[in-house]
């Protein structure tokens, strides 16, 4: 496959050596000539000067036959505006930009183009690491900002609707296993010991759930 990439700070390098390690042909675009210095040494890919979204610029990076295109420099007009210019103008099926503020990025994502949403994405991971939690994601939007995971509550929960803990993890309850079997639950369904509660939450909020949940319910009083 053909990838441009716009951006080549360290996660536009990185990310353009790890698809040229697994086969893909790599185009990198920057408007700065020495941010190349921080492609790998064996990165021969092509290396193009000059703004993202400049249309003769993504020609030049051979934009016309891409399949795919990643914007991941520091700014989220020029990641947005490039990003738009490869789907719009140039016909790229695989677009993905990434935006360092969440709420455009839910903006985007109804526009079509598939965001990753860097805040929201850190302080999950800030979380996950400073509360020592161990959440097994099923599942994670495009965009990384909806996530799917199991729910190790507490045992206080059982007896419980699941309606409580979703109002107080803020999240919603996806599905349950129960008894080897999968279920959908709806607000008048009660937590059972084996229960198995896979939620969706968003990003920013994964990790909290997690912690919220092994802990005790709130009392009813």
């Amino acid at each position: 496959m053909y990838v441009v990439v716009m951006g080549c700070g360290r996660v536009g390098a990185s990310l353009a050596g790890a698809l040229q390690r697994i086969g893909h042909e790599v185009a990198v675009i920057d408007r700065d000539e020495t941010a190349f210095l921080r492609l790998d040494p064996a990165f021969d890919g092509h290396r193009v000067i000059g703004m993202g979204f400049d249309r003769d610029v993504l020609t030049k990076a051979g934009i016309e036959k891409a399949e795919a295109f990643a914007a991941v420099s520091s700014g989220d007009n020029s990641n947005i505006i490039s990003a738009r210019v490869a789907r719009e103008t140039f016909g790229v099926e695989r677009v993905v930009a990434r935006i360092y503020d969440a709420k455009r990025a839910a903006v985007y994502e109804r526009l079509g183009i598939p965001t990753v949403a860097t805040v929201p994405w850190a302080t999950d991971r800030f979380l996950h690491n400073l509360l020592r939690d161990d959440p097994t994601t099923k599942w994670r939007d495009p965009s990384g900002n909806v996530a799917v995971v199991l729910l190790d509550f507490h045992e206080g929960w059982i007896g419980r609707k699941v309606s409580v803990l979703e109002e107080s993890t803020r999240s919603r309850a996806a599905f349950i296993i129960r008894f080897g079997t999968g279920l959908l639950p709806d607000k008048k369904t009660v937590i059972q010991s084996d229960d198995e509660i896979y939620v969706a939450a968003v990003s920013g909020t994964v990790a909290e759930a997690i912690a919220l949940a092994s802990n005790p319910p709130p009392s009813d009083d």
